[in-house]
């Protein structure tokens, strides 16, 4: 028992962080707090504006899938929801470290490849 709200609590912090990334993705992109996070310059942030919405929006439903496994009332659902978003997580930072930042490894990945380990030692 004690596994599982260790997993949790994990979850509860990616999918906070997910929202998080949302926000600077689909709001703050073309503000000076977003243009000084992502290293971008006015030009290229209005550029880029739509594809950054769109990218938050994705995180989004990476939140929504996390959140969805952490109050579903079904055990075997909110089990199959967690791993699912934690793996989908997993995903989208390893591509993302390959693509992007190799920081996105220890930022959005490692976290995730935690939680996923603990999630699954905590079973359904």
């Amino acid at each position: 028992m004690r596994v599982r709200i260790v997993g949790d609590v994990l979850v509860g912090i990616i999918a906070v962080q997910h929202l998080l990334f949302f926000y600077l993705e689909a709001v703050l992109w073309t503000t000076p707090r977003g243009r000084a996070i992502f290293g971008t310059t006015p030009e290229q942030a209005e550029q880029s504006a739509a594809l950054a919405k769109n990218q938050g929006l994705y995180n989004g439903f990476l939140a929504a899938a996390l959140i969805w496994g952490l109050v579903a009332s079904s055990n075997d659902v909110a089990f199959q929801f967690k791993v699912y978003g934690v793996a989908c997580v997993i995903v989208a930072g390893l591509f993302g470290a390959a693509t992007v930042s190799r920081r996105i490894l220890f930022v959005q990945a490692g976290p995730a490849v935690i939680a996923l380990a603990v999630v699954l030692a905590g079973g359904r």
